[in-house]
């Protein structure tokens, strides 16, 4: 039978759900939400949930709003907003029982690939495009990443500014960008860590769309140079902190995993 077609709970039986969701108040600054956001970004999770108090989750809120936001709105006032007035009400519900294909059928047309899951205590756990990576990690199959669907990177000139890149991440429904002929890049991430730790949440800058964002301090993408089998590559990532590599003129994030997680050559499972 194909990885896709088993349930989560047969898929990650002992991990399910240990990554808990970190939650943030409807009433809450948006300010206290990025603060929350930039620690978890991609190294546990990619949205926070919002509650009303009691932990009932009203909507999420991650990079995607933040710099949603930043672009219709780049100043501090932005940051004093509350959390409701800026956050998805759409909010991907999942079971132990949920098929794997259905996840990742339901992430693409949401074009996030966040759900929640009830868990054990009471509350919910996360499952992410990162989280799926141990379901790649532990499968047993032969195809390799010269196998894996192919995309065209999508990439930005040295001097792109914060505008463009924000406009190219929406219009292209990625959160990371390639800096053209390198393994460079940067992720909404950075972009919101920037906001966080450079500009005090835009109170020191008037014009931060207009930046270059080659200096805001792109990271390496590792370069992969073996034609690895889908396991080895996932291991790889599920090890990385920030999980993007680059294979050829590939680049391969969690997300990439999770489409090839679909495959019919994803037969087996260990």
């Amino acid at each position: 039978m194909k990885i896709s077609e088993f349930a989560l709970r047969d898929l990650l039986p002992l991990s399910l759900t240990t990554i808990p969701c970190v939650s943030v108040q409807k009433q809450s600054k948006v300010q206290e939400a990025i603060a929350l956001l930039v620690p978890y970004l991609e190294s546990m999770t990619d949205s926070l949930i919002v509650t009303n108090g009691d932990n009932k989750p009203l909507g999420i809120i991650g990079g995607r709003e933040i710099i949603e936001c930043v672009l219709s709105n780049p100043t501090s006032n932005l940051f004093e907003s509350k959390v409701e007035s800026v956050m998805s009400a759409q909010i991907t519900k999942v079971s132990g029982t949920t098929k794997l294909k259905d996840v990742i059928e339901e992430w693409k047309k949401t074009g996030r690939a966040f759900s929640i899951i009830p868990n054990l205590i009471g509350g919910y756990s996360a499952i992410s495009a990162r989280k799926l990576l141990e379901v790649g990690k532990s499968s047993m199959t032969d195809m390799t990443i010269s196998e894996m669907p192919k995309k065209k990177s999508i990439t930005f000139k040295v001097g792109a500014t914060v505008n463009d890149i924000i406009n190219m991440m929406l219009k292209h429904k990625t959160r990371k960008l390639l800096l053209e002929n390198s393994n460079q890049f940067i992720s909404d991430r950075i972009i919101i860590e920037k906001i966080v730790t450079d500009f005090d949440y835009l109170k020191n800058t008037s014009n931060f769309l207009d930046l270059p964002v080659i200096d805001f301090g792109l990271e390496y993408a590792k370069i992969i140079t073996k034609d690895l089998n889908i396991n080895e590559l996932s291991s790889i990532m599920f090890g990385m902190m920030h999980p993007y590599v680059v294979f050829k003129d590939q680049a391969i994030s969690p997300w990439d995993i999770c489409l090839t997680l679909l495959s019919d050559r994803m037969q087996e499972y260990a």
